[in-house]
Formats: C-alpha cells, structure tokens, sequence
C-alpha cells in the first residue's frame, strides 16, 4: 500500500545513532509488543462476555471476564508508560549526539562551504532538520513495535471467528494504492519546501538580530518586519499543503473503513440472522476490526511522517558528505620552535574565478615587526588566511621557520599564531571564558598578569561581577577599546610565536587607543608579528613595510627607504597627511 523508505536514509540513522542504544531500544519493542497485543486480548474477550454472560446468562463468569479485562488493561498501562519513557531516552540522546556531529563538522569545513551556506540556514538544519528526524524514527520504531503487533494480532482475530468477513472488510485496500502514492510523493515535495522555507526565516533573524543597530538607524523596522511576514505566510502555506498530503493517508483508511464495515454489515448481519454466527462472535470480529484500523491509520500517518523526515536526512546527508579541502598531511611536520620567519613565494590564489593573490612574495623576519600596507583589496588580510590555511591558494609556497604550512598538523599550525583584529570577536560568556576560551591549565596568577598586562584590570571595577560579568552577545555589553583588551589578554595568555594584528586601533578614541597600543606593544615582545596598517602612521617604526597593489608585493623596505624610492606608498602616506589635514 505504501512506497517503502530508501533503505540508506534508514541504515545511516540506525548505524551512526540508534545502533548504541539497541539493548534499550530491545526493552522497548517488547513493552510496545505487549501492549500492541493487548487490544487482541480485549477483542478476544467480546465473544464470552455476549456469549456466556449476555445471552447464556452464566453470572459466574462475570467475574472471570471482568478480571481479565481489567488484568488487560493494566498490563497496557504498565507497558505503555514503560515504552514512553525509553523511547524519550533514546530520542533525545540520539538528538543530542546528533546535534553534535553536525555541528563538530560543520566547524571543520572551509570558509567557502559558509559562505555559500548562511547561518541560518545551518541553524536550521541543526536545529529543525534534527528535530524532524526525531520524530519520525520514534514514530517508525512504535509503529513497528506497537501498531504493527497490535494490527496482526487484532487480524488473527478477527481471521478466528471468519475468514470471509475479514476479507470483506479489507476490500477497500485496492482504492488506497494509487492516492497513497501520490499523496507520499506530494507530502515529500512540500516538506522540502517547508524546511527550505524554515531555513531563510531562521536567516532573516540572524541578520536582523545581527544588524539591530542598521536596522534602527535606517528606519528599516518596517521593512524587514514586511520581508519576514512575507516569509511567514509562505510557511504556513507550505507547512498547510504538507500536513493535507500527510493527512490524506489515515483519511483514505477511514474511507477503506467504512467501506469494509459496510460490505460486513450486510453480509455478517444475514449470518446472523440465519443463526449460523453468533452475536458474541460478530462483537468479537467487530471489536477487533474497529480497533484494527486505529494503529492503521497510525501506520498510514508514518509514512506521511517519513516523507517529511526523508527530506531532513538527505539535506543532512548532503551535510555529512561534504568536506574541508583544508586538511592536516597524513605525516605531519614538527612545527618550528620559537619565533619563525615568514616566508610567501609566488602565492596565487583566486575565489572562482576572481584572483586575490597575484604572485606574492614578501618575508618577514623572526621576531620582528613587518606591516602590510596597501589600498582595500589588495589582498592583505588573504595573507592572514593563507599562513593560517584558512584557505590554501592555488600554487606558490607558503614557510614558516622553512617549513611549509601544508606539512604541519593544523592544531601545530594555529597554536602558533594569536590573532587582534580590529573587530574583537566574543561570546556571549562571562569576560573570564573569554579570555581563557575553555583554557584549564591557567592558574589565577597567570590570568591575572594577562589582565593587568592588557588593562582589562582598568575597567573591571566598573562592572558588577568582575571578571565574572556577561560580555554579552558578541561583547556587547563592552564598548570596543574594551573588547579590543579582552582580546588582547587572551592572545597573551596563548603566549605563541606569531602575532598576526589587523590594526587593532583604528576604531577607537584617543584614550582607548593609547590603552591598547601599550598591550600591543606588551604583546608583540620577542614575537614575530605581522600587521595590516590601515593608518601610516602607526607603522612608521616597523622593521619592514609591505606595499601590496592588487595582490601583489610592489615594494618592501623601511619607511624612510619607500618614501625615498617614491612610488605606492609616497602616494599613500601624502593621501593621509592631507586628509588628516
């Protein structure tokens, strides 16, 4: 009657998470499986309690009867709490490991992979696509372990007192194939839509939430208020025709009900009548076909419920099956010891078909300050991403202390570098788990001379809790000179060899900027540091400068050097000096 599921979608859910579980999962089937066969049990009993009792008259078995039937119902409420409670269990240990995977390897893919997939989309399908799973493999487990039990059970029954009357009763199944089909078809198609949908609203919030302060200072509460609604209607919409297709299924088993009941009415009542069945004998097969069709429709609803999951698992799937092009070698290199030099040889990398990198090279010396100058988009914070192998470029050589990026283990890589830029960024934890990020192995002292070190100490006592208080979602609640030093004290708690600074000092007053070029200057002792100088002027003493043009290194000397050679970075530092002026 139904299209059975894609056996894959079912084995990767059993053996990635159900699997573990089975021992409880074996306990709950035979809970269901009692309690599916207790309705038999209750349908059995009609034919003595109208029999004996009713017609016979027998009062004695009144008692007999009466315990059975309520012995019946208390082993279905014992079974049926049993099963509840572990079904419950599992699910959300399931959801929750899960959730987990997801989100573990979703950390693990590349830049692009997220720039092609918007947080709200992934939240989605963390969050929604998962819950939808969970639903229905619950539901396909009781279906099997309960319903199904209760069904054949409820069947043989009724196949006892006549086989006849029980395939009378069945003989509206032919009309459901053909509707049911389709209906699965359509529920699976608007599921898709509908969670397609649940993702760019989970979108739109993301960016509203985000942009909160644009959106007041634009005037935009109206429209993005309008966007949201719009997409709102379409959910209902969507999630409307889904639950009509998914409904259509039990409908077409009422209608197949009433069919049958109808067809045995006529011909069973005449038996009756005629004397050759009894009327404990059609209460009996009318109990147990009346109670028949209920786990029916129930089974008829899984599969309705199945084609909105089947549409979760296989964007979920699609997940799972991508992967980084970023990976650590098989044989790893040992990473450098102590501050390294720094070296891109004809470094080309391109975003599809837009080059960034044209060819760079440049160096910079172990334990010296190199800044990288040049006009927006000239590939300075590309530089950033390669050392880091946030994203490999597509040809040249990238070394640290002569050894290449590719051939260090990617935690060896990333534990050499602290990383300020000009936007810090933190989470929604105290100011203390933001310095420390998850960190165990710091002692109060240590944490403390970090703080002092970076003037986090300054504005501490302003605060209600300390270190303790919430920095908000992500730092709100401190305005940028402080973040900036939050961010500061964790790259000095890191304590690496290599100090990557996107100029943390752009953005902030003259007393916040003071504050925070002394922890910079603190930081950036006995390191190899490379900074991207927005403003000439802070980089003036740096060991060497920089100048890149449209992914390229066009010089690369001291500041009085280029400014004698003339060229990109004369124009640049008169550009500033006449806007400062």
């Amino acid at each position: 009657m139904t299209k059975a599921p894609p056996p894959h979608l079912l084995r990767w859910l059993w053996r990635g998470y159900l699997a573990p579980h089975w021992r409880l999962l074996a306990v709950a089937m035979v809970l269901m499986a009692f309690e599916g066969s207790s309705l038999a049990l209750f349908a059995a009993m009609m034919q003595p309690m109208f029999d004996g009792i009713f017609v016979e008259g027998r009062v004695e078995a009144l008692w007999t009867v009466g315990l059975a039937v309520l012995a019946i119902f208390l082993v279905r409420a014992a079974t049926s709490f049993g099963h509840r409670v572990l079904l419950t269990r599992i699910s959300e240990v399931t959801a929750a490991a899960l959730r987990g995977d997801l989100l573990a390897h979703l950390m693990r893919l590349d830049g692009r992979f997220h720039q092609d997939n918007p947080p709200g989309y992934l939240i989605e399908r963390v969050q929604g696509d998962v819950a939808a799973i969970n639903k229905i493999w619950a539901g396909i487990i009781t279906g099997i372990g309960r319903d199904v039990v209760s069904v054949i059970a409820l069947f043989a029954v009724a196949l006892s007192v006549d086989w006849r009357w029980t395939l009378i009763a069945l003989l509206g199944i032919p009309v459901l194939v053909t509707p049911a089909l389709f209906a699965q078809r359509y529920v699976r198609r608007r599921a898709r839509q509908a969670r397609e949908v649940a993702a760019k609203m989970s979108t739109r919030l993301d960016e509203v939430f985000h942009g909160l302060e644009t959106v007041k200072l634009n005037a935009l509460e109206a429209y993005q208020s309008a966007r949201y609604k719009a997409l709102i209607r379409d959910r209902v919409r969507t999630e409307t025709r889904a639950a009509a297709g998914q409904a259509a299924i039990p409908s077409l088993i009422d209608v197949m009900t009433g069919l049958g009941f109808l067809a045995v009415l006529f011909y069973g009542g005449a038996e009756i009548i005629a004397g050759n069945k009894t009327v404990g004998q059609f209460m009996a097969f009318f109990t147990a076909m009346s109670l028949a069709f209920e786990p029916l429709r129930r089974l008829g609803n899984i599969t309705g419920l199945w084609q909105s999951a089947a549409a979760s698992i296989e964007r979920m799937q699609a997940i799972f099956a991508a992967t980084p092009s970023v990976t650590s070698p098989a044989r790893p290199a040992p990473a450098p010891q102590g501050p390294p030099r720094i070296e891109l040889a004809e470094v080309h990398l391109a975003y599809d078909d837009t080059p960034v990198l044209r060819g760079a090279t440049l160096t910079a010396e172990a334990g010296r300050m190199t800044a990288l100058v040049g006009a927006s988009g000239a590939g300075k914070s590309t530089v950033f991403k390669v050392l880091t192998r946030l994203v490999d470029p597509q040809s040249g050589s990238v070394t640290l202390g002569g050894v290449p990026v590719t051939d260090m283990a990617l935690p060896d890589l990333r534990a050499m570098f602290s990383v300020v830029t000009q936007e810090a960024v933190l989470f929604d934890e105290t100011i203390r788990e933001n310095i420390l990020l998850g960190r165990t192995d710091i002692s109060d002292d240590r944490l403390m001379a970090a703080v002092e070190a970076a003037h986090v100490a300054d504005f501490l006592p302003q605060l209600p809790l300390g270190l303790d208080s919430p920095a908000g979602p992500r730092g709100s609640a401190l305005s940028g000179g402080q973040r900036q030093r939050v961010a500061i004290a964790r790259a000095l708690l890191r304590d690496t060899p290599v100090l990557l600074l996107d100029e943390a000092t752009s953005a902030l007053d003259l007393r916040s900027e003071a504050l925070v070029q002394e922890a910079v200057a603190r930081l950036s002792r006995g390191r190899t540091v490379l900074v991207i100088a927005h403003r000439l002027a802070t980089v003036r003493e740096a060991d060497s400068i920089v100048v890149m043009e449209a992914g390229r290194v066009v010089d690369q000397g001291r500041h009085d050097e280029l400014l004698a050679r003339g060229g990109i970075y004369a124009e640049l530092e008169r550009m500033q000096f006449r806007d400062a002026g």
